[in-house]
């Protein structure tokens, strides 16, 4: 049955909302008193339910904790000015859940049960929605495997999970970054697309280096030998060059970042040509010695723009054009900030907006 209207709600006894510092969120600190929680048995999704937040009980030969199967989304929603909150783009949230799930061999959600579980949930934790400039909630569906195996197979038995927490600004300070020539994120045909958590902890030994050499992050490249820029870190990545936005094309390498397509949709508004195209490291080099590489940052959920400031580039750094409130990136981020809290009208239909 894949339904909410039957949603069962079991309400935490006492708020833990007392604990939280709002004055000083981080990001990944806190976590609302509920969650949604839906069991997928039998080739069909059980009753969900809406219970106080909880650690899990899974058995250690549980399939996600063996071979990978373990899919999440990253949403946010925001107080608007009037009170209310607006959800950020459920409806492309949940089509990029689906292509994750369908790479990963696991089963669809349904818009029903993906968007109700996510809107119900926030209605009943809507205390924990900040209000400050610059915070939201931030939400995290995710899908593991649960069957009880330890051969190597395709789960019959999933658990779908969103919780939620009060979040801050993610990066304080623009960025120093080195492009990796070495190591890759993705490979082409792999599960680059995909919001996988093997994606994510592929990641995390290049990135190490990275931090002990003295930098932030790095820009993944597909290691050719023209190292075709592909994402920033965690994020993707745009550049203006010369005054015109552009960014690498999506590909089954590259994730297809929400954020990268609003900021896309408002540039298009904004009267810049857009461009997506490949874009390689010895062409940001020449463009940097010719004052045409004005503007390179990432664009994702959790951070919304993170500035960069230097790029090491085939062994030397690259210092770019202070961050400017002019610039694109920054107008941009007004824009779709404005929107999301009701200062601007959503001509894009992006909200969805609760009580």
């Amino acid at each position: 049955m894949e339904t909410t209207n039957v949603l069962s709600i079991r309400k935490i006894a006492h708020s833990g909302i007392d604990s939280v510092d709002f004055n000083d969120l981080g990001f990944g600190k806190y976590v609302t008193d509920h969650m949604f929680s839906a069991e997928y048995k039998f080739g069909t999704w059980q009753q969900p339910e809406i219970i106080p937040f909880q650690n899990l009980i899974m058995a250690p030969t549980a399939l996600a904790l063996h071979y990978g199967q373990t899919v999440f989304e990253g949403m946010k929603a925001f107080r608007m000015d009037d009170g209310n909150i607006s959800i950020f783009r459920i409806d492309k949230h949940h089509q990029r859940f689906n292509r994750s799930l369908e790479r990963l061999c696991m089963p669809q959600l349904s818009f029903e049960l993906f968007s109700e579980g996510i809107k119900q949930l926030v209605m009943l934790d809507s205390a924990w929605v900040p209000k400050a400039p610059g915070t939201s909630l931030y939400i995290r569906p995710f899908m593991i495997a649960t069957e009880e195996r330890f051969g190597v197979k395709i789960s019959e038995e999933y658990k779908f999970i969103i919780f939620a927490g009060p979040v801050g600004v993610y990066y304080t300070k623009q960025l120093k970054v080195k492009i990796e020539d070495t190591f890759i994120r993705a490979a082409k045909g792999g599960t680059g697309y995909a919001k996988c958590g093997g994606n994510y902890g592929a990641s995390f030994y290049p990135t190490q280096l990275a931090n002990s050499q003295g930098f932030d992050q790095v820009i993944w490249t597909d290691g050719s030998p023209e190292l075709n820029i592909e994402e920033s870190g965690t994020m993707n990545i745009i550049f203006v060059m010369d005054g015109v936005v552009t960014t690498p094309p999506l590909s089954d390498s590259i994730l297809d970042g929400i954020t990268r397509d609003s900021f896309l949709a408002i540039a298009l508004d904004l009267g810049y040509k857009i461009e997506e195209r490949k874009i390689n490291v010895r062409e940001l080099i020449e463009l940097h010695s010719k004052g045409k590489l004005q503007e390179v940052f990432g664009v994702g959920t959790a951070a919304v723009t993170a500035p960069i400031k230097t790029i090491h580039m085939l062994g030397k750094d690259y210092t770019l054009p202070a961050d400017n409130p002019d610039g694109f990136s920054q107008k941009a981020k007004k824009i779709l900030t404005d929107i999301r809290i009701g200062a601007r009208p959503d001509k894009y239909k992006w909200n969805t907006i609760i009580c």
